[in-house]
């Protein structure tokens, strides 16, 4: 199989920037030793003397049980939030889920504690954010990767279309596939994991057409079923699933499950495999970049900081964000140190199928 490299050119992808957060704190309200605080909303710094445009308005968060430090989507949420207090001069809380048992109890706490605005961060906490926004209607509510037929009136969904930087990172990973083999799986198989999955398989299918005689076999998922590893948060679980891809002669590996799929990439290093990070750019917020090809990334901080940013301002409603190739939403995350390896042949087709996804003449799902 010829082997290619890494994706598109940044300049024509989006790079989104993450700034890391430090290790997962056991305990939610920063600074404390007392594991009786793990569930108590953490207040934030003072906002910068720069930005006070809202400095009465308390913007909150809480996350699901994959916690602030997941490498990706409940991080990235967070640095929406973040960005909004050095923006605007916003109070900012967050309450870090340790169970799906608690989102609707923390949601209530931020509540209680006078917040204006509150994001949640995932498709689980869809029923108990939606219960909250019902009972508190002077609140806005912000929920990443999820939606609602009809909404509250203070009840925004933020979506991502990622099936269509997956395709791309499909396409990608089965230019670059040395074993004809190239791998996925998910934490739970639910719409924004598979969303994902979907996307990668028809990317390596369209690798395929593209190719003659050149077939990459995708394991993990084959449109309506696959591996799982019915856990978020589990890296020893991520890791035995990514093994055993590996072992079935996968070389390339993209994992969809949160935390858990950090082990599908400790895999894929202990076998000198590559792998494609999801939600961020996993080069700037995993250990692992000097094996990632590249990562299918969502512009979550800067939705929830929009979101924010409306309610302070009072122009805040119900009408939900796509994030999208065409609106820079999703995206590829630059190559980096794979980058001067992917054939100029590859970079071109990439950039091509991106215009073809844009236009709706590539369906992606």
């Amino acid at each position: 199989m010829k082997k290619t490299a890494t994706i598109a050119a940044a300049a024509t992808l989006l790079a989104l920037s993450l700034s890391a957060c430090g290790d997962r704190d056991d305990n939610n309200d920063e600074g404390s030793d007392d594991p009786s605080t793990s569930s108590a909303a953490s207040e934030s710094a003072t906002p910068s003397e720069a930005a006070e445009q809202f400095p009465d308005f308390k913007a909150c968060m809480v996350s699901d049980s994959g916690g602030f430090d997941d490498k990706s989507f409940n991080q990235t949420s967070l640095k929406g939030q973040e960005d909004a207090a050095a923006q605007f001069g916003v109070q900012t809380a967050k309450v870090q889920s340790d169970s799906d048992t608690e989102y609707a109890d923390n949601i209530d706490q931020l509540i209680a504690d006078g917040c204006n605005e509150i994001t949640t961060v995932g498709f689980l906490l869809g029923d108990a954010t939606e219960a909250a926004a019902k009972k508190n209607p002077k609140v806005d509510f912000a929920i990443v990767d999820f939606g609602y037929e009809k909404p509250a009136a203070n009840l925004k969904g933020l979506n991502y279309a990622t099936d269509q930087p997956s395709f791309l990172a499909g396409y990608l990973a089965a230019s670059q596939s040395e074993s004809g083999f190239v791998g996925t799986f998910g934490g739970l198989n639910i719409p924004t994991v598979t969303i994902f999955m979907e996307g990668f398989r028809l990317g390596v299918e369209q690798y395929n057409k593209d190719n003659d005689g050149d077939d990459v076999t995708l394991l993990g998922w084959d449109g309506k079923k696959g591996s799982f590893t019915e856990d978020f948060n589990d890296k020893g679980k991520g890791q035995s699933v990514g093994a055993d891809l590996i072992q079935q002669g996968a070389d390339i590996l993209f994992p969809v499950a949160g935390p858990a799929g950090l082990g599908g990439l400790q895999a894929a290093k202990d076998a000198g495999a590559k792998g494609i990070w999801v939600d961020t750019d996993g080069y700037e917020s995993t250990e692992y970049g000097d094996i990632l090809l590249t990562s299918v990334v969502k512009g979550l901080d800067v939705s929830v900081t929009e979101a924010i940013k409306e309610s302070a301002e009072g122009t805040f409603t119900n009408e939900p964000f796509s994030g999208t190739l065409e609106n820079d939403g999703v995206g590829l995350a630059p190559f980096h140190d794979f980058d001067g390896s992917i054939d100029q042949e590859v970079k071109d087709k990439l950039e091509e199928l991106k215009a073809g996804i844009i236009s709706g003449d590539i369906t992606t799902s």
